[in-house]
């Protein structure tokens, strides 16, 4: 079913990033915005491209990847409706770090720097929303470092996997936003070691692996398992 057409003026306004803006400047921003439809697997831009703006998520998801000859393949993030990124390099005039790629069928909102930049010129409470939102990634950032430095393999997995899909009572799903290699790296683990933990959380019934799809028949249980 084809998804309803969106406004950008009233989908920025609808976002706290956005909410300093008046209406004069969302119709700023709306009118040099430009929409990027993606479909799964799609990039977005590449490691080494110079920075044209920052983007906001409409529907989907946008991972971005780290690749290096040495490392290989390891996830970085995942962007999902309602968040921007983009917004370092772009303040930073740095070419990227990082791939996107659309994880799921996606629309992002492009917004240019220039536009962003005047706007926060003319609005320090916009600015200081920026500044908030880049200081809790950079905090989001030292807590999953700090995830990945302590606890089990297992630990580390089951957490990963209960943040993705919602801790709480019952059934949850996650479908991984990259190959299984990325995710292993993403959380400091050898491919091999990834492997062998799904492996015996499958074979306990914590966990259901189709591909990519992770069915989580009971949080709680898989939630209570982590614990030494």
């Amino acid at each position: 079913m084809a998804r309803a057409e969106i406004a950008p003026q009233a989908f920025l306004a609808a976002l706290p990033l956005f909410k300093a803006l008046d209406a004069a400047a969302l119709t700023r921003l709306a009118q040099a915005t430009t929409r990027r439809p993606l479909r799964r697997g799609e990039r977005l831009f590449a490691k080494g491209d110079q920075p044209t703006g920052m983007y906001v998520v409409v529907y989907g998801e946008i991972r971005l990847v780290a690749r290096s000859p040495a490392r290989g393949e390891r996830l970085t993030g995942v962007v999902g409706a309602g968040r921007s990124f983009g917004e370092p390099v772009m303040f930073l005039e740095k070419p990227a770090v990082v791939d996107a790629e659309a994880a799921a069928d996606s629309l992002v909102l492009h917004l240019p720097k220039q536009a962003v930049f005047d706007e926060i010129e003319r609005s320090p409470l916009f600015a200081r929303r920026i500044i908030a939102s880049l200081s809790q990634r950079v905090e989001s950032l030292v807590n999953e470092l700090d995830r990945q430095s302590t606890g089990s393999a297992r630990a580390r997995l089951i957490d990963y996997l209960l943040r993705s899909a919602g801790r709480g009572p019952g059934a949850g799903a996650v479908t991984l936003p990259a190959a299984k290699a990325a995710i292993a790296s993403h959380l400091n683990l050898s491919p091999e070691h990834f492997s062998r933990v799904l492996h015996e959380l499958v074979a306990a019934g914590l966990l259901q692996v189709q591909g990519r799809r992770i069915t989580v028949p009971d949080r709680e249980r898989l939630e209570r398992s982590a614990q030494p």
